[in-house]
């Protein structure tokens, strides 16, 4: 699996925690209201579709969904919410892309800078980062009880580039443009869709040693604990040793 892949395996085992911490609701609702923007009714809209069945899965209450919504669409206020990427490079020259979502751009860039300042680290100009990335369609599906064959024929048939099958995933990669086809695809044939994004892939990983990998995931883990960050892409590659040493601790 690439980096981003391994980095969200680990994100899913850490969500009970973050839950608890109640910092999940406020990103939940955050992607349902940018969802929204392209129609509120989560049937015809399958990006919001996902974003709410997130937000179940997470046992967000049915009035904070139906609330986010509504101000995704304009129905209440509160829903400005602007779209931003930052980019920049990390210790050992290792490229990031930061998204926000949020209401006050200069507190964002103040505590994305502030995280790169305290643990090594510079922002970059625009187009400086990007180019090392490609934007893909990313799905996600729990593989508990499903043929592996038939998900990668449906996802396959419907536009997919490629499959990836572990013991407890299924990781669909798709064209940016075929992302919404291929998860309809799924939703069509009965399968479960545990999660969907255009997601950034690097297009070169950049392998380090374990203490460096490490170094590097703690400034990702920092970047996710700011509210604003709704998603952080870089170019290391995590090793299993790099993933069984940080779950170990």
């Amino acid at each position: 699996m690439s980096g981003h892949s391994k980095w969200s395996t680990i994100k899913r085992k850490k969500g009970a925690e973050d839950a608890r911490r109640g910092k999940i609701f406020t990103r939940l609702a955050r992607d349902i209201m940018v969802a929204a923007r392209s129609g509120g009714d989560p049937n015809a809209n399958p990006t919001l579709r996902t974003a709410v069945e997130k937000a179940r899965a997470a046992n967000m209450p049915k009035d904070n969904i139906e609330r986010a919504v509504k101000k995704g669409t304009g129905e209440l206020a509160g829903g400005e919410l602007e779209e931003i990427t930052y980019e920049a490079y990390g210790l050992h020259g290792i490229p990031f892309l930061i998204q926000c979502l949020t209401d006050n751009r200069n507190r964002a860039l103040a505590d994305v800078r502030r995280v790169f300042n305290r643990h090594g680290g510079n922002m970059a100009e625009a187009g400086a980062v990007s180019w090392m990335f490609d934007t893909k369609g990313y799905i996600t599906v729990e593989a508990a009880d499903l043929d592996p064959d038939e998900v990668f024929m449906i996802a396959v048939e419907a536009g997919a580039d490629d499959v990836e099958v572990s013991d407890d995933l299924i990781e669909i990669y798709t064209p940016s443009d075929q992302l919404h086809a291929v998860g309809s695809a799924m939703t069509d044939h009965g399968v479960a869709i545990a999660d969907a994004e255009l997601a950034q892939f690097p297009k070169n990983e950049i392998e380090l040693g374990q203490k460096e990998t490490l170094q590097i995931m703690g400034v990702i883990e920092a970047l996710e604990e700011l509210d604003d960050v709704q998603q952080v892409y870089s170019g290391l590659s995590i090793s299993d040793e790099a993933i069984a040493a940080l779950e170990a601790a």
